[in-house]
């Protein structure tokens, strides 16, 4: 079966760095967009970043020229470079597989999702 298993998160300072990474199994990676959402306490989960198989990339306003998105289709792999850490920031960050070519900040375009990787951003 398809299995999403995210890695990297922590607790930071604000100002701070993170490598999130995503091992996908169980899919053709290489027919799949993959996205990374995030959900705060109390509030509903958001796109965050979206990348297509050929790395085109599109991200949220709150993250563009922060967050990197990027992926490695030989190691069916997904990464998050998180960087200028915010406490708004602060969240649970989800990899998130699409089937198709799509570059959508939407859940309801996404198949299949992870656990999860926590992210604390201290002031």
């Amino acid at each position: 079966q398809v299995q999403l298993v995210e890695s990297g998160g922590g607790s930071v300072q604000a100002g701070g760095s993170l490598r999130l990474s995503c091992a996908a199994s169980g899919l053709t990676y290489s027919s799949y967009a993959m996205g990374w959402f995030r959900q705060a306490p109390g509030k509903e989960r958001e796109g965050v970043a979206a990348i297509d198989s050929n790395g085109s990339a599109r991200y949220a306003d709150s993250v563009k020229g922060r967050f990197t998105i990027s992926r490695d289709n030989i190691k069916a792999s997904l990464y998050l470079q998180v960087n200028s850490l915010q406490p708004e920031d602060t969240a649970v960050y989800y990899c998130e597989a699409a089937w198709g070519q799509w570059l959508s900040l939407s859940r309801h375009m996404y198949n299949y999702w992870g656990q999860g990787t926590q992210v604390t951003v201290s002031s």
